[in-house]
């Protein structure tokens, strides 16, 4: 098969949001992302919301399940940071689900913990080690 795609990039990733509020309100006020996109379509009846962290070209998509499928998911998303102790500690302190410690396994595995948003789905974050 040779035929040539024009994939250009990772735009967005969806992340089932039952409660879109409250999702966007963790998003927002608890990680510090910044809303790209809050729209309606189908007659008022449908909400498109994308959030990114600051300086990101990739989104994450905060959509309704899907019918039948999971209210959450593993995501899959890891999500970069600079200070990964102060990133664990200030979600803990906020209450954030958070695992109880951040795993350091040694080069050239980068430390790393995982965090639930209000619904449940599952994010990693990890300090790389560049």
């Amino acid at each position: 098969m040779s035929t040539k795609l024009h994939i250009t990039e990772v735009g967005r990733v969806a992340v089932p949001a039952p409660d879109q509020d409250r999702a966007l309100e963790f998003y927002i006020d608890t990680l510090g992302f910044e809303l790209r996109v809050d729209l309606t379509f189908g007659d008022g009846q449908m909400r498109w919301i994308e959030v990114v962290p600051a300086g990101s070209s990739t989104s994450i998509a905060l959509t309704p399940p899907m019918e039948g499928g999971p209210t959450s998911v593993d995501t899959g998303i890891i999500l970069s940071t600079s200070d990964i102790d102060a990133d664990h500690a200030t979600l803990k302190a906020a209450g954030v689900d958070v695992d109880e410690e951040i795993a350091r396994w040694g080069d050239p595995v980068p430390p790393m913990f995982r965090l639930r948003d209000p619904a449940g789905n599952s994010l990693t974050i990890v300090e790389p080690t560049e």
